[in-house]
């Protein structure tokens, strides 16, 4: 049985690659008696169209009809992820506007399932969803289950932040200075160079400096995007 300890914790941290660490989740998920594992983290950049890391262990020809489908899109536990980091039970209520995407994920095997949102302070989102073929989750299960489901999720994302983070969003490793971060914050607010050169009691032509080196490290092309890039990644 998965032993679910503080050094449990350390081991799936210093996991080197993220298909061995899903691996390891899916095993902990099979423990707590669910046949299936996915697991999706969104970045928040670029905000037109933010890379996606997905990782599951469904039937191949289930992963094949749900991508062909365009069915992320439209799938209402998705969508429950991107607003609320409450846990989600399936159900025919849930999938009430995509009856054709809950018919047909139920004639794959997939009939039971439970998921549960996490974002953390860079903006990266992720969502964890672990499904069987057959048994209700009952309110004793939920409740028996239910700190090791969020611990689950907790750990997973840490894990897989820290693994696939830096290949999809290099800008996670981006530091700004104490000044560079208090430029772009007034900046944030609207404040133009001249506003800010004056409530800082700087010139303007430092202002400008800051946040052109923020620009340079965010790989930004102007002041607004820089902004809205730092914002995202919670460094301001």
């Amino acid at each position: 049985m998965y032993a679910w300890q503080e050094d449990d914790i350390q081991s799936l941290l210093a996991v080197p690659d993220e298909d061995e660490l899903f691996a390891r989740l899916t095993r902990a998920a099979q423990e707590l008696g669910f046949e299936y594992c996915a697991y999706g983290l969104r970045m928040p950049l670029p905000l037109s169209n933010p890379r996606v890391a997905m990782f599951n262990n469904y039937p191949r020809a289930w992963q094949e009809r749900y991508q062909a489908c365009g069915y992320v899109a439209v799938d209402p536990t998705v969508r429950h992820g991107m607003r609320s980091s409450l846990p989600v039970i399936w159900s025919d209520d849930v999938f009430a506007t995509t009856p054709q995407l809950w018919d047909e994920a139920r004639q794959f095997g997939l009939r039971v399932g439970w998921a549960l949102a996490y974002r953390d302070a860079s903006g990266i989102r992720s969502l964890m969803t672990l499904s069987r073929g057959q048994g209700e989750i009952t309110p004793q299960e939920l409740e028996a289950n239910l700190p090791r489901l969020y611990w689950l999720t907790q750990v997973g994302h840490m894990g897989m932040a820290q693994l696939v983070a830096p290949r999809l969003m290099p800008e996670i490793g981006v530091r700004l200075s104490d000044r560079e971060a208090e430029v772009l914050r007034w900046t944030a607010d609207g404040k133009t160079s001249s506003d800010v050169a004056e409530i800082l009691g700087i010139s303007e032509r430092t202002v400008n400096f800051h946040i052109n080196n923020a620009m340079a490290k965010l790989g930004a092309t102007n002041k607004t995007a820089a902004t809205i890039r730092a914002a995202m990644l919670g460094l301001l």
